[in-house]
């Protein structure tokens, strides 16, 4: 995620083109502040530009949101390549490595949660263009769950997956409203024991 601090770097550094500033402003007000808080000329003042510059860019806000969503689908996507990689033909190992990446970025203190998860929660229009990318991604990360609990040959691999899906997507509203005290640690305990109760 980019934060507050790289967005005011982006704003000074005159050889970042005005796309790319005004995408990493928008990732900072949008994660912080909310999607539906934040307007046109907040993040066109962010990124040192203004809203003709954003518009000849971004047909609309909602444009840029789509945008905003793909690039941070994009980074989880690739963070899990990275994984895999890590422990290629092991699985079982990648799947204790992704759920223990997730149960940090969880208990991080710094986090406000899922990008993707709280957008679909501020646009429910279904013809929003950020939809697509929202259900395009949840359901991708969801499917690559379920072949991984496959691979690991766990039983029931699809429950499984919906079971360690459907508990990290809780938690991260959990760490929202309750806070985070021992929920890392409460977190892993649960998803091991998920996993364990699969192995045959």
């Amino acid at each position: 995620m980019i934060s507050a601090a790289s967005a005011v770097t982006l704003r000074k550094d005159e050889k970042t083109p005005p796309r790319e500033r005004i995408l990493a402003a928008a990732a900072d007000l949008f994660y912080r502040l909310g999607i539906r808080a934040v307007g046109v000329e907040s993040i066109a003042d962010a990124a040192g530009t203004n809203k003709m510059t954003l518009y000849r860019h971004f047909a609309s806000k909602n444009e840029l949101v789509a945008e905003y969503l793909r690039r941070l689908a994009n980074q989880a996507t690739a963070g899990w390549d990275q994984l895999s990689a890590a422990h290629r033909g092991e699985p079982n190992a990648e799947l204790r490595a992704w759920w223990q990446d997730m149960v940090g970025h969880v208990a991080d203190d710094d986090q406000r949660g899922c990008a993707l998860a709280n957008a679909a929660v501020e646009l429910p229009g279904k013809d929003h263009p950020a939809r697509c990318v929202i259900e395009e991604y949840k359901t991708a990360q969801r499917h690559r769950l379920a072949k991984l609990c496959a691979a690991a040959e766990l039983a029931e691999p699809e429950m499984l997956a919906d079971e360690l899906f459907l508990l990290l997507e809780g938690a991260r509203v959990a760490a929202q409203s309750m806070g985070l005290e021992r929920l890392g640690e409460r977190l892993s305990r649960m998803g091991e024991a998920m996993i364990k109760s699969h192995e045959m």
